[in-house]
């Protein structure tokens, strides 16, 4: 175990977590919503500090990253627990896991993980990805700043469910994001992940604002969050808030976890794109069949792709040294 960072002592030797907008208040030998945080002799602990249950190299846009050093592999390392309770969890088996039930847990070092990224063939860096990267805030850290020193790139993929003054300290090392944007609305907030969405949103203009690399993933799920009205109400907010440039990703939900639905229909994946592309200019489509185009990178300039995929290989065409649309010389966003 490692002592975590943000938190305050209370009166009865309870503490209070603040590292995520639940602020739980943990007493003694207890945990967090995350699982993974505990009180022990009045301190905060974070018990999956350098436990990895996934380490491998793998194509960047499997995060998924599509404007992020497209093509090149990048290191994922995840580990266990998370301060959401999404009834669909793709990675349940992680997300809920805790410190007694994880045994296929390995020990790695924050050294050990960095000596990885840097030997691991046409890596741009590291991802913390899997589960829930900030619930184990101090480890992600401590690896991060070391992989900066090194002149890797640091990217999370994350809920976004994390408080103002941690965020701030870990942008100054980390280059890239992909945030869950679960819902545009806190109903399905509340019901279906036991959190709220004002954080996350907060979460996402202060990436934005610091000008760091930000793409979205949004899951469709049918019934609950794919209604049309919602989703162009989300897609103007990107636009306004972030920017055009933000690339969304419109995944398409399978049955998980607590979730039977069936799955989401391809023509409203689609139907969705073609909303989103009125306002943004990078809008991709995950978790389908090859659908013409969803998944290429278009010049907003003069349409011409500049990226094409097939399945996870990615074809660099079209862009040159500069990260111009050889065509019209359009700059493309992307790192």
């Amino acid at each position: 175990m490692h002592e975590a960072q943000f938190y305050i002592s209370l009166e009865e030797n309870k503490l209070q977590c603040q590292l995520c907008p639940h602020v739980c208040i943990i007493g003694e030998n207890r945990r967090g919503k995350c699982n993974v945080r505990i009180n022990k002799s009045g301190k905060l602990y974070s018990e999956n500090y350098g436990k990895a249950t996934g380490m491998h190299c793998e194509p960047v846009e499997k995060k998924p990253l599509y404007n992020f050093y497209p093509g090149r592999k990048i290191f994922s390392l995840g580990s266990y627990g998370c301060n959401l309770d999404c009834s669909f969890c793709q990675n349940y088996h992680l997300s809920k896991a805790s410190y007694y039930s994880v045994i296929s847990a390995s020990n790695a070092s924050v050294n050990d993980v960095v000596d990885r990224v840097i030997n691991s063939p046409n890596s741009c860096g590291i991802s913390y990805t899997f589960n829930e990267p900030f619930v184990w805030y101090e480890y992600m850290i401590d690896i991060a700043v070391k992989v900066k020193e090194e002149g890797y790139a640091n990217a999370i993929v994350s809920n976004g469910y994390i408080n103002p003054k941690p965020l701030e300290k870990l942008l100054d090392v980390i280059d890239g994001f992909n945030i869950d944007l679960k819902s545009f609305t806190d109903d399905f907030y509340k019901k279906y992940t036991g959190a709220s969405l004002e954080p996350v949103k907060k979460t996402l203009k202060t990436i934005a604002k610091r000008n760091i690399h930000l793409e979205i993933a949004n899951l469709v799920i049918p019934g609950l969050n794919d209604d049309t009205k919602t989703f162009g109400d989300m897609i103007t907010w990107i636009s306004d808030e972030l920017g055009k440039d933000t690339p969304l990703h419109i995944n398409r939900y399978y049955p998980s976890y607590k979730m039977s639905i069936e799955p989401t229909p391809l023509e409203t994946i689609v139907e969705l794109r073609e909303t989103a592309l009125e306002k943004l200019n990078f809008v991709y489509c995950g978790n389908v069949p090859p659908l013409n185009g969803c998944s290429d990178t278009t010049c907003p300039g003069c349409s011409e792709t500049v990226i094409k995929r097939t399945g996870y290989k990615t074809l660099v065409d079209n862009i040159n040294k500069n990260g111009h649309c050889v065509h019209c010389d359009y700059k493309i966003a992307i790192c």
